[in-house]
């Protein structure tokens, strides 16, 4: 009962993490029928290719074994020489068709997942052994799906190749006069034709096959509410830690800034709500650059501090706004507000060197 209540909790579709370590531990979407599909289609195809030369190559090497028989001669000096030269004689034949095959095996796996090797697979699994398991495969919905596969399979594929054969029993029927290499060359025909009728029957179940493979994959993979939660916070971090963070990253920004106050050279203000720190240095710096900003309270706190350390504070409302949206800290201010900023900076300086006449 806690297994199905589980199982009706599971109704989001999984996450990419989720399908990733799927994959890690060699669960993949694998449909056995696109493999047989693939290879029929290989054997076809090196059927069509290296059909005729091997042939060919079989009745030219294999005329003596087929035609004079009782001319061969087998003792000890020649029998292992005989076999030799007959099994060198079938590797020519069937090496090129039987290499492309094994190439299409491999084929067959790589074009429904990425390659993969997991060590999970190798684990020896004693529930396998349990006689319920074995029940439960057999006669569950994986089961009862091969068993009506094979039905399909050997009703619909027997039934194309008879069909696609039956035209062709009159020339079966005259097969006797033929030659070898005629026979051959029969057998080859029909063997195509069976072939094709096959494959055609068998590329729609396939077809079928992997979408039911798929389907029954990304079920089985399907994750609940809590279970999306969760991986949301190994993956990005609890909300709260990341909360935390940013308040300490903005704490140590913010004292940073006020550390820099001190050696500003003009404090542009709002004159209460936005407040813009600037230094600028004649000769070493190409533009002046924002040193501290904020609003509201920290904009206080930016007054109050340049207050403390005598640093002129400017009121242009207009300025500090646009300062505040369009500049960094740390930054240079931007080339449209140089001119306004030359001509705050300018004051200042007068001012200061006014109060510096008058000291003096």
């Amino acid at each position: 009962m806690a297994d199905d209540r589980d199982d009706s909790q599971k109704t989001e579709e999984p996450t990419q993490r989720r399908l990733d370590e799927a994959h890690r531990k060699g669960d993949v979407v694998k449909s056995g029928e696109l493999n047989s599909l693939i290879l029929l289609s290989t054997g076809l195809l090196a059927l069509a290719m290296f059909g005729s030369m091997s042939v060919q190559r079989f009745a030219a090497d294999f005329r003596i074994f087929l035609e004079n028989p009782a001319d061969i001669v087998i003792n000890a000096g020649n029998a292992s020489a005989l076999l030799e030269y007959a099994t060198y004689g079938l590797i020519a034949v069937l090496a090129p068709a039987v290499g492309l095959i094994m190439f299409a095996a491999l084929a067959g796996n790589v074009v429904q997942h990425r390659p993969v090797f997991s060590a999970a697979r190798l684990k020896p699994d004693l529930g396998k052994l349990s006689p319920m398991k074995g029940f439960e495969r057999l006669f569950g919905l994986d089961g009862w799906m091969n068993f009506v596969k094979g039905i399909a399979k050997i009703l619909l594929a027997g039934g194309a190749c008879v069909w696609a054969i039956w035209p062709e029993l009159g020339r079966v029927a005259g097969s006797l006069d033929l030659s070898p290499a005629g026979i051959a060359d029969l057998a080859m025909i029909l063997v195509f034709k069976a072939m094709l009728a096959a494959l055609a029957v068998l590329a729609v179940i396939a077809a079928a096959d992997y979408v039911y493979q798929r389907r029954r994959f990304m079920s089985r993979h399907r994750m609940s509410r809590q279970e999306l939660r969760d991986e949301l916070k190994q993956s990005e971090g609890d909300p709260q830690v990341k909360a935390r963070i940013r308040q300490i990253r903005m704490e140590r920004s913010r004292k940073r800034m006020i550390a820099a106050i001190p050696g500003a050279t003009v404090v542009i203000t709002n004159p209460t709500h936005y407040a813009v720190a600037l230094k600028y240095e004649s000769g070493k710096m190409g533009a002046p650059v924002c040193v501290a900003k904020g609003v509201d309270h920290l904009a206080l706190t930016i007054r109050k501090v340049a207050e403390e350390n005598d640093v002129p504070i400017v009121e242009n409302p207009p300025l500090a706004r646009a300062l505040y949206a369009t500049v960094e800290v740390d930054d240079e201010i931007p080339a449209e507000h140089y001119k306004a900023v030359a001509h705050v900076i300018g004051y200042v300086m007068r001012l200061a060197n006014r109060t510096r006449y008058w000291r003096s």
